[in-house]
């Protein structure tokens, strides 16, 4: 872009992908009169995923539209709670945020990840097929025009990770209800249905368990309960207060 400059200002929590507007909270950019604000935005580091309002000279506009020499852009961030019309919500994680991953399966969030990288080309595919919303730490990949929709993960511990996503889009939460390994149903099981996966000490002190419905992993409230109860029992509260 060689042509006249626009003056674009970020939200403070947008100045993580753009370091050089921290200091005013705003960047000059060229224009060619052919590329769209949304490229132009994303072309100064910040992913459309994470962008809310655009407003033109105090007026909101779309993506699409094309800047001329002289405008005065704000960028304001994604909303929360973010809405994601068109499907029910359910997420796809990258290869980096297993954790996270089974967390929310832990909180019976349906949530697509497989700890083999399938590459960002089928990661993309994938979230468009079965519209599920990508989430990743990943720019590049939360850029590509495949997806359905997407949101960057701003932290890099797992709590925090876990709030982030709950405050942003407040999914519904069914605790206990799916598998952490595979994200399948669990359901109620007999000791004697899952017998074979149960070692002498667990078989003798343990008599409830629940079984996946799609890899038949057992579960039971074994040695890490207190620790796993004490997650969802934090999440549920803030769900319950609205974030």
């Amino acid at each position: 872009m060689n042509g006249p400059d626009i003056h674009v200002e970020f939200a403070p929590e947008l100045h993580l992908f753009v370091p050089r507007a921290r200091s005013g909270g705003a960047v000059r950019a060229a224009t060619d009169g052919v590329s769209t604000l949304g490229h132009l935005v994303e072309s100064l580091g910040v992913p459309l995923t994470e962008v809310g309002a655009l407003l033109v000279d105090g007026v909101e506009v779309p993506p699409g539209h094309v800047p001329a020499g002289g405008e005065s852009v704000r960028v304001r961030p994604v909303g929360h709670p973010q809405r994601v019309p068109g499907a029910p919500l359910r997420f796809l994680l990258d290869v980096h945020l297993g954790t996270l991953a089974r967390r929310l399966r832990l909180l019976g969030v349906d949530t697509a990840y497989e700890s083999a990288d399938p590459g960002d080309p089928a990661l993309a595919a994938l979230s468009a097929a079965d519209k599920r919303v990508m989430l990743s730490r990943d720019r590049g990949l939360l850029r590509r025009r495949e997806l359905w929709a997407g949101a960057y993960v701003y932290s890099t511990r797992p709590d925090e990770q876990l709030q982030e996503v709950l405050d942003r889009f407040r999914p519904d939460l069914h605790p206990w209800t799916r598998c952490t390994a595979c994200n399948g149903l669990l359901r109620s099981a007999t000791k004697d249905e899952v017998a074979q996966q149960l070692k002498g000490g667990t078989q003798r002190s343990y008599d409830v368990f629940a079984q996946c419905t799609a890899c038949g992993r057992a579960y039971w409230r074994g040695a890490h309960h207190e620790q796993l109860e004490a997650i969802v029992e934090r999440a549920v509260s803030r769900s319950a207060q609205g974030g």
